[in-house]
């Protein structure tokens, strides 16, 4: 690129630097820089140059362009001449100070650009600075800040110049009177003074090591005398804190002497600022610069100030420290360095101020000073090493705040003294007791004393830091090791620290562990003259005990027993090995579960087991006696968390049971009878299995204690304890007597086998039933308890079976006492649970009960249960548990009860029970009692013996009171009776002598049919009903059969309708499938009937009479077709309720039916009229007509005809002005449309409709199409809005409608209901009803044809095939769309099918309707899917139709070319090589015109299809079609930024298709990896790699390529006009050099400047970018 056009391109790009658009500004500016990259120099000139010119232009372009002067002169300093430097200083000076007033950004940027070329030019910057600071006369605001900057940038460099710039500026101060300079100046000092404190501590490094602190000194105290006296006193707040930043730096410049003369007016002066600043961190920090500055020269004036100075620092200290504030927080850490400072200077003074502070009760205050003793007792260590004692005793008042900031601030102060040696003193353990007093705090309680304006913390911020505080002075302070252990091991006993438990336990396990590493035999724990240590006995019951909660506290559960670990020497000597392989197993077990999984009595019961371990490896009485003393003595620390004291009972009773003193053991034990806390819950349950534990090994010990309570003076006297309240003290007796009777009940649980039955009635009932007369809920729940407990103990016994209990009937009664007094209909204890298990457990043992006894358990406990009224919504959840365990309890009752009877018989007895129940008119008792008959009966087909073949005589009516369930209104009662039903019939083929595991198909069925019973839908329910019947009659004995008939027919009754028209539908399932045994029984049926119908007048019992009537009358049926025919239409719908089953003597269509077609056949309201006086019964007549297959069939002919002959609209206009006139349907065809209908929804017509099945599909389809948007005539629309407004649910008379009503009901009656139900999925049978959708209906319908009904398709092919010369267009429409659509499927070759449909299409192809030619075009491409091995042999036909279809010229919206584009892409890759070869061509010139159609859908037919014709000849692909494929490659790369998704897709598979036929494997790899379907496209990266390898191995395309992107700098999608300069800018970036002269620059250049005035921001930024690129030919 020559000179000329560099200039130009930095002049196109600098005039489109006054975009408005932001992003384009940017990419502009960025496009500079990169040009500037390349050639920095012409750069710098273009950008001066355009600023001379444009003298006019705005600052913020102006601003723009020095910054891009920045960028480059910072990037390329290093390769600048003097020259282009000196311009650039010129330009940035004036620029600069062009205008006196301050403009920040624009003369920011200039003195940016005047820094980045001061880093090399210094001197000439300097020189041209210096001549804009003369002496006398104010510089201007920027010239002075340049200089700061460029002291800061270029140290080395400009110190040499500070003296002379000082001289110059010190006595412009004084004539400097706006803030803003004043500002500049002494943000000047303040960098002045920063570099030279910089030159002067590297000085050996710089260049004029000459240099010295006196040289300054002199110009730095005049400017300090203006500064601090005059400038500091200045109103604006701004421009005092820029003075106090500067005094910092140059206090340090300041003579000794001067310093020192002025810290006493210097100090008081800074600190009156703090009250007239809220940001005080620059105060602060020049303070602490001050300090260190007096200190470094031994200042005495520090000792005189002191007092204020510590004063105002603590002041500033203390003021509350928001995180959200970083300027606060760095004030607080520049004041405590300025604390720093004072303590090294006068230590005793400073804690002499300090330490008086941390006895005020102000927060803020002791929190501040809690935080500069902390920071001094780390930052002056040496001089606060001696401080200690005095330190550590002004720590007494704070440790005793209760505020939570201020605890925070100890624990942070006791861990610095932690870590300095301090706790080491006297009173240091007063501080450790402090953090563990903080770690045991609740994490969600800390208590808190909050000020008006504080904030409060976390609410575990202090326990938090308390803990990791404890835990990191364990383990990495390794002075604290003598002074915590075994100090520490004092907090695990006492209650008020449980819990820092765990950070303890974690200390002390690390710091136990250090000392076994010191010495692996010694015992860790010396008592010598430590009183005050715990006892191994004590460690270990504190230990276990909260190791039965694990989780709470932060895990104490593992940490407790891993101090065990690691004590377990000290514990006993014995116990190592056994505790090193037992507690790791249980730290394992816990790891393996959360808080909320872990299963706590199984915990407990590990914990026992290893509890019992310890004893058994210990054997040792006298240490087994000490630790249950140790452990009683601990049971009230407990008191506040029972289910640990529940646990340590357990432990107790365990430890007792080991002792072998039985002095001890009762000694304990009535200890415990004694202190017992009787009025709390949990505590009688840990004191009754403390008993039951103990008794495993102590059975006559335990017992005689509790007998001896029992007459003691100390049970006698709880009655009189409180006599003073009578009702406490009664209250408190049952309390008593509730945990002695749970005690029995755990005694009997856990007392040896061999040894209770000989005690169970003599010592355990017998003092229980004392108590049998209470009133007391919780004592009665004891009780039921208590005899449950032992009742299952004796069960479990090996002689239990055997064992006579003589109490049996006075417990069972006593039970049976509890659950009638149970409040009825509510359940809030779960006292008729347990009372019901005691039953369920007696009942088992012997003697039997009497059988009115066995009958009053029964009903009392079926009235206890059924009758409780379902939970209301709102009520906790934790009741519905107790229900369910107390139905189970009642279940195991009954089974326990059926048992002992195991015959029909006894089954018969327990479902007689149940029977109110099962009818019950309260549908939550229905639900129970199905369940519970469920369980009974599969209870005993599971336990079923059968020694002899003998009947089951009662199976009919069970089945009758089962099986109309089925229905219920209840989804869980249906299921269920189903379940009763399933159960019955295995009973019934187990009498027959079938063996248990034998499976019978029909009945399995049964299953499915249950679980499809929750759909709530009536006819589903009742259909399901009739499959159970069927199965019921397969398998039913034909001598039962009339007594589950007489049972149904007495259901018929039923007040839940439902179940009554169930019972109909069994009852007419039955008399079809079993007729033939019931000839005799027929006269007893019909009474049966009549008789039902006096005594009901309901309408489901007269559907019933007359359908059973109908079904065995079969015989009689007529029909007359032209009278009907002649009925009004629509036809009456109003009987069909009552009629429907009439003509339906198999199962109704519903059952197979979707939703859709199921709303079609539901028949409306029931008409209560009398039979006289109902309107005419049309449709159930047109069904009845179907009964019989022969007359159904001349019918359904008859039908077709009348549906055929007639023209099935005829043409009015509404309106005389109207533009198309209406069509309006003819009465004969509509009504025969109907009526067909009708017929073929009787399920009988399925034989006439198979035999005219082609016909009728035909004749429906035609009439569907041609009825699409045809009217009502008037009248019958008047009749239609009628009956919509009275809400009669009537089907639709729509013409279009009815025939699409009509078509599926053939498929339906034609066995094609797969066909039905997958349009109705589809929503096939909507689009058939609408114009815009017919076709693609029609489509859907063909498809599921050929899916489910392909051998009927020859038939219907041939049917269809005759209306090629239909005169109704929209009917060749529908057959040509059906007949296409059969060509997709594989079917239509396997019935060989193939050539005629192929001929019958290609026939059509001439037709005069566009839509006809399409559609033939679209059947023909089907073939590549339906049959791909025949479309070689077809080749030359179908690619000449496709030709044909491209070049269509009678279509003028192009549909056709369309239609054959799409098809082509399907065949491409199935016609031979030569078929190909010779349309090539044609095919690629034919469609690349619509590569850029404004329609979406020919951009993408036709850009995929160039994929598949370079698909179709990769690897041999000849020069004349590669010429296609390189001139489509750059319309191909832009239209991957298509806006329509599918023409983008299409571009990734053409251009995956074109890279084997470019011969270049790089860009073929290149189109495979980006370009994958579903994978996300970088473009900008993958363009970019893609021109590379382009102009690598194609460089002669780069004219073509541009050209053609040239051409979409025009396109009308915003995308793709912005894509169009990418391409260009890539392919100019990778071309070689020797190619650059075929880039036509000129017209490069004016196409990107018109681009940069595009509307779209996106294409104006691209455009930028482009010219960026240009850079290459620089």
């Amino acid at each position: 690129m020559s000179e000329a056009y560099v200039k130009r391109l930095f002049a196109i790009l600098l005039d489109a630097v006054t975009d408005k658009d932001p992003q384009v500004q940017e990419q502009v500016c960025g496009a500079l820089c990169a040009l500037g990259e390349s050639q920095p120099v012409e750069a710098l000139r273009a950008c001066e140059e355009h600023l001379r010119l444009h003298e006019k232009l705005a600052p913020p372009y102006r601003t723009m362009i020095l910054r891009v002067m920045e960028t480059v002169v910072s990037s390329h300093v290093g390769e600048l001449d003097e020259d282009v430097a000196r311009a650039s200083i010129l330009l940035a000076s004036s620029e600069m100070t062009r205008v006196k007033e301050l403009v920040c950004d624009w003369q920011q940027a200039a003195s940016n650009v005047l820094v980045a070329v001061g880093k090399r030019f210094i001197s000439s910057v300097m020189e041209e600075m210096l001549s804009k600071f003369q002496p006398g006369v104010l510089p201007h605001h920027f010239v002075v800040q340049t200089l700061a900057n460029l002291s800061v940038s270029n140290v080395f460099g400009m110190v040499p110049f500070l003296t002379s710039i000082l001289n110059t500026m010190v006595p412009m101060l004084s004539a400097a009177k706006p803030d803003s300079m004043r500002g500049a100046f002494c943000c000047a000092l303040q960098r002045f003074s920063e570099s030279t404190l910089e030159y002067l501590a590297d000085l050996d490094q710089a260049p004029d090591p000459t240099v010295r602190k006196d040289a300054f000194a002199t110009d730095i105290f005049s400017a300090y005398d203006i500064l601090f006296h005059h400038w500091l006193q200045s109103r604006e707040a701004k421009l005092r804190l820029a003075v106090v930043e500067a005094l910092g730096p140059m206090s340090h410049l300041l003579p000794s002497e001067k310093l020192e003369e002025q810290l006493p007016k210097l100090l008081p002066g800074l600190l009156g600022l703090y009250k007239k600043h809220a940001e005080t961190v620059h105060v602060s920090k020049s303070l602490g610069q001050i300090l260190e500055a007096a200190a470094s020269v031994g200042s005495r004036t520090l000792d005189v100030q002191l007092d204020s100075l510590l004063a105002a620092l603590h002041a500033q200290v203390c003021v509350p420290v928001e995180s959200s504030s970083p300027l606060v927080v760095s004030n607080q850490k520049e004041v405590l360095r300025c604390f720093t400072v004072l303590a090294c200077c006068s230590p005793d003074r400073l804690l002499a101020f300090l330490l008086p502070k941390l006895d005020t009760s102000n927060e803020r205050t002791r929190v501040g000073t809690l935080q500069v003793v902390r920071h001094v007792i780390n930052s002056a260590a040496a001089q606060m090493e001696v401080k200690q004692p005095f330190i550590l005793s002004s720590m007494k008042l704070p440790l005793l705040d209760t505020n939570s900031k201020v605890k925070r601030a100890v624990v942070q102060v006791i861990s610095a003294m932690a870590h300095h040696g301090y706790l080491e003193q006297p009173g240091g353990e007063a501080m450790i007791e402090y953090i563990v007093q903080q770690c045991a705090l609740p994490p969600e309680a800390e208590p808190q004393k909050l000020g008006a304006d504080s904030e409060a913390p976390a609410a575990d911020s202090v326990r938090a830091i308390s803990v990791s505080t404890l835990y990191l002075v364990s383990t990495t302070v390794d002075r604290m090791g003598d002074v915590l252990w075994p100090y520490l091991l004092e907090f695990l006993v006492p209650v008020r620290f449980t819990g820092a438990l765990t950070p303890l336990c974690r200390s002390l396990v690390h710091l136990a562990q250090k000392r076994q590493e010191a010495g692996a035999h010694a015992l860790l724990i010396q008592y010598n003259g430590n009183a005050t240590l715990p006892s191994p006995y004590a460690m270990t019951t504190r230990l276990l005990a909260v190791s039965s909660s694990p989780y709470l506290g932060d895990g104490r559960g593992a940490a407790s027993l891993r101090l065990l670990s690691v004590l377990r020497r000290d514990i006993h000597p014995v116990l190592g090995q056994r505790w090193a392989t037992a507690i790791p197993l249980l730290l394992e077990h816990l790891d393996g579960y959360t808080e909320e999984t872990l299963s706590r009595k199984e915990w407990e019961e590990k914990l026992l087991t290893f509890l019992r371990d310890t004893l058994a490896v210990v054997s040792d009485n006298t240490w087994i006696c000490q630790l249950s003393l140790e452990m009683c003595k601990q049971l009230p620390n407990y008191n506040g968390t029972p289910l640990e004291k529940n646990f340590l009972y357990k432990c107790i009773g365990t430890t007792l049971g080991a002792a072998s003193s039985k002095e001890v053991v009762r000694k304990h034990l009535q200890e415990l009878l004694e202190t017992a806390r009787y009025q709390e819950e949990s505590e009688r349950e840990g004191l009754a299995c403390c008993f039951g534990i103990c008794a495993t090994s102590h059975l006559d010990d335990t017992l005689a204690q509790l007998e001896d309570f029992v007459k003691s003076d100390v049970f006698r006297k709880s009655a009189g304890i409180f006599n003073i309240f009578k009702d406490r003290s009664e209250n408190e007796v049952e309390k008593v007597k509730s945990t002695l009777i749970l005690c029995y009940g755990h005694v009997a649980v856990r007392a040896p086998r061999e040894l209770l039955l000989a005690r169970v009635e003599s010592d355990i009932f017998r003092n229980m039933s004392q108590c049998f007369s209470t009133k007391d809920p919780a004592l009665r729940l004891c009780l039921a308890r208590s005899v449950c407990m032992a009742s299952q103990a004796i069960c479990s016994s090996s002689r239990g079976s055997s064992f006579q209990l003589l109490r049996k009937p006075e417990l069972v009664a006593q039970m049976m006492e509890f659950i009638k007094a149970e409040p009825p209909d509510s359940l809030r204890t779960p006292i008729r649970k347990k009372a019901m298990l005691a039953c369920t457990y007696l009942v088992s043992l012997e003697p039997a009960l009497e059988g009115q006894a066995q009958a009053d358990l029964i009903h009392s406990c079926l009235h206890g249960v059924m009758a409780v009224l379902p939970e209301p919504e709102g009520v906790d959840g934790h009741q519905e548990p107790l229900y369910l365990d107390t139905v189970q309890a009642l279940k195991d009752l009954l089974t326990s009860l059926l048992q002992r009877n195991m015959t029909p018989q006894g089954l018969q007895v327990m479902v007689e029970h149940l029977s109110p129940w099962i009818k019950s008119p309260r549908g939550h008792e229905r639900v129970r009692a199905l369940g519970l008959s469920a369980c009974l009966l599969q209870y005993f087909l599971k336990h079923l013996h059968i020694s002899a073949l003998v009947p089951f005589h009662n199976l009919g009516l069970l089945l009758g009171l089962f099986s109309p369930r089925c229905a219920d209104l209840r989804p869980a009662t249906r299921q269920e009776a189903v379940s009763c039903v399933y159960s019955l019939l295995y009973l019934q083929l187990g009498y027959e002598g079938f063996s248990r595991d034998y499976r019978d198909d029909a009945v399995e069925q049964l299953l499915a049919l249950r679980d499809g019973l929750g759909h709530p839908e009536p006819s589903i329910l009742f259909h399901t009903c009739h499959s159970v019947a069927q199965i019921i009659g397969k398998r039913l004995p034909p001598d039962q059969l009339i007594s589950l008939l007489l049972t149904l027919f007495e259901g018929l009754g039923d007040p839940d309708k439902n179940c009554s028209r169930a019972a109909t539908v069994i009852i007419n399932c039955l008399l079809k499938e079993r007729a033939n045994v019931l000839l005799e029984k027929v006269p007893e049926i019909v009474s049966v009937l009549r008789s039902k119908l006096q005594e009901t007048r309901g309408e489901h019992v007269l559907q019933a009479a007359q359908h059973s009537v109908y079904v065995l009358a079969a015989r009689h049926h007529a029909s007359v077709v032209s009278s009907l025919l002649g009925s009004p239409l629509p036809f009456d719908r109003s009987c069909l309720s009552a009629f429907a089953a009439v003509a339906s003597p198999g199962p109704s269509l519903s059952a197979f039916l979707c939703p859709r077609s199921l709303a079609l056949l539901t028949p409306g309201p029931p008409d209560y009229r009398p039979l006289g006086q109902r309107k005419g019964h049309t449709c159930t007549l047109w069904r009845a007509l179907a009964v019989e297959p022969g007359l159904a069939t001349q019918v359904l002919g008859l039908l077709l005809e009348k549906m055929s002959r007639d023209v099935p609209f005829k043409e009015s206009r509404a309106f005389l002005l109207s533009s198309a006139p209406d069509r309006v349907a003819t009465l004969p065809p509509l009504a025969a449309t109907c009526a067909l209908y009708e017929v073929a929804s009787a399920p009988s017509s399925g034989p006439a409709v198979l035999e005219l099945y082609p016909q009728l599909f035909a004749a429906l389809l035609l009439r569907v199409s041609c009825t699409v948007g045809v009217q009502l005539p008037r009248n019958l629309q008047a009749k239609e809005r009628k009956s919509a407004s009275s809400g009669l649910a009537s089907r639709s008379l729509e013409p279009c409608s009815s025939a699409v009503d009509a078509l599926q009901a053939v498929l339906l009656r034609g066995g094609n209901d797969d066909v039905v139900q997958h349009m109705e999925l589809e929503g096939g049978w909507q689009l058939l009803r609408t114009l815009a959708g017919h076709e693609e209906g029609v489509t859907r319908l063909a498809s599921a044809m050929a899916k489910f009904a392909g051998p009927r398709l020859p038939l219907m092919m041939k049917a269809l095939f005759a209306t090629q010369s239909s005169v109704y267009e929209i009917q060749r429409v529908s057959s040509t769309a059906f007949l296409a659509e059969l060509l997709s499927s594989n079917m239509v070759n396997d019935l060989m099918l193939l050539e005629s449909l192929l001929d019958n299409l290609l026939a059509r192809q001439k037709d005069t309707c566009a839509r006809v030619r399409r559609l033939v075009l679209r059947g023909l491409a089907n073939i590549a899917s339906g049959s791909p091995d025949k479309v070689r042999a077809h080749g030359p036909q179908l690619l000449t139709a496709m030709i044909g279809g491209l070049d269509d010229g009678d279509d003028p919206h192009s549909l056709v070319a369309l239609e054959a584009m799409v098809g082509l892409a399907r065949l491409l890759d199935l016609v031979e090589a030569w078929d190909l070869r010779a349309v090539l061509l044609h095919v690629a010139i034919r469609i690349r015109p619509f590569f850029d159609s404004e329609k979406m859908e020919f951009r993408s037919a036709s850009i995929r299809l160039f994929g598949h014709l370079n698909k179709a000849c990769q690897g041999d692909c000849e020069d004349v079609f590669l010429e296609q494929v390189v001139g489509g490659l750059a319309p191909l790369l832009l239209h991957l930024q298509d806006p329509q998704p599918p023409v983008a897709a299409a571009c990734r598979f053409a251009l995956r298709m074109c890279g084997p036929n470019l011969e270049c494997e790089e860009l073929a790899a290149i189109f495979q990896k980006h370009l994958q379907e579903g994978r996300g496209l970088h473009f900008g990266e993958f363009l970019n790699t893609t021109c590379k390898h382009l102009m690598h191995h194609f460089p002669d395309l780069l004219g073509r390529l541009l050209s053609t992107s040239l051409f979409y700098f025009k396109s009308s999608w915003e995308d793709i006009r912005a894509a169009a300069p990418m391409l260009t800018g890539f392919l100019v970036l990778h071309v070689e050099a020797e190619r650059r002269p075929q880039v036509d620059l000129e017209q490069l250049l004016a196409a990107l400047q018109l681009l940069l005035k595009d509307p779209a921001p996106a294409v104006r930024v691209k455009a930028a970018e482009t010219l960026g690129r240009l850079v290459k030919f620089a």
